[in-house]
Order: structure tokens, then sequence, then C-alpha cells
């Protein structure tokens, strides 16, 4: 599929991710990773803040409102609670959470997992995966689409948690 990979090894490809539990059969698989020089404890609130605001593209999907640039005092997620907001809307619900090591949610029609994977020398491994049940052509257009959005919001999430790690 094309857009459906961006930052990540084979080895990220192959493993399991919680959103796999939610979409058997998924007409769309996308993977997206970046390493954020920080620990993982100093990425996980600015995973957790995506339940305040999409950190892409603001222009395009907060009407123009920037995200955040400092951390907000939040309450660790839960099952149940909004996934995100764009747009001024609250999106999607969280489906599954292990607070510091993944979040998992729905928007939309599709489920996304956040999984941070720590690694040597305070360093994570920020990864992100998008499944789908839908048909093959809206998949192509929101496996780019998403290529574009999601690969802004890892780089924004990157550049947030290597700047405020404390």
């Amino acid at each position: 599929m094309i857009g459906d990979r961006w930052g990540v090894s084979d080895s990220e490809i192959v493993r399991s991710y919680p959103c796999d539990d939610f979409v058997t059969s998924p007409a769309l698989e996308a993977w997206r990773g970046v390493s954020v020089q920080a620990p993982s404890g100093a990425v996980w609130p600015w995973v957790t803040q995506v339940r305040l605001a999409p950190y892409s593209y603001d222009w395009i999907d907060n009407l123009g409102r920037r995200s955040p640039r400092e951390l907000v005092d939040l309450p660790e997620p839960h099952v149940g609670d909004t996934f995100t907001t764009a747009c001024g809307r609250r999106l999607g619900r969280i489906v599954s959470v292990d607070p510091g090591k993944q979040l998992t949610g729905t928007i939309l029609s599709a489920v996304v997992s956040y999984v941070l994977v720590p690694q040597d020398h305070d360093t994570t491994r920020l990864l992100f995966k998008l499944v789908m049940r839908t048909s093959r052509w809206v998949a192509l257009g929101v496996s780019v689409g998403d290529l574009i959005m999601a690969r802004r919001q890892l780089l924004n999430l990157k550049m947030l948690a290597e700047r405020h790690q404390h």
C-alpha cells in the first residue's frame, strides 16, 4: 500500500500492536515511527496530550489553534475517555491503555496505537500503527493522508519531549 510505512523497521512492522486486537482483517495497516532522544517517561505525557489537540498541522486539523507547547496537568488516560480533539471537537474513544507503554483509541472508523519502546541511552522509539476496515480505494487515500499528518504529529511530539525532558 502506498504510504503505509514511515520511519519503521521490518521488526517493528511484524510486532504485535494493541490496535490489532480490535480490527480483524483490516484493509489498511499503516506504521509510523520516530526515535526520541528522551526516556519513555518524558515521552508518555506528550502522547497522552493527543487527547487535547492533534499535534500535526494545526492550520489543517485544529482550525489554526496551536496544539499546547507545554504539558498540561492531565489525569492518566482511561478506557472510555475521549481519544483526541481536533477542530474543537472531541473525537473517538480510548479502547486500551497501559500507562507509560501504549495508548490505543478509535478515531472515525480507524483504530490507532501509540507504543513507547525504551531503548539504550535514554532514547525511546515512539511507534504508531493505524488499522482500518474499509474499501481498497478509501484505504489508499487514508494511508497517504495519514502519512502526512501522523509524520508531522510524531515529529512534533519528538521535538516537544526532547525539549522539555527533565
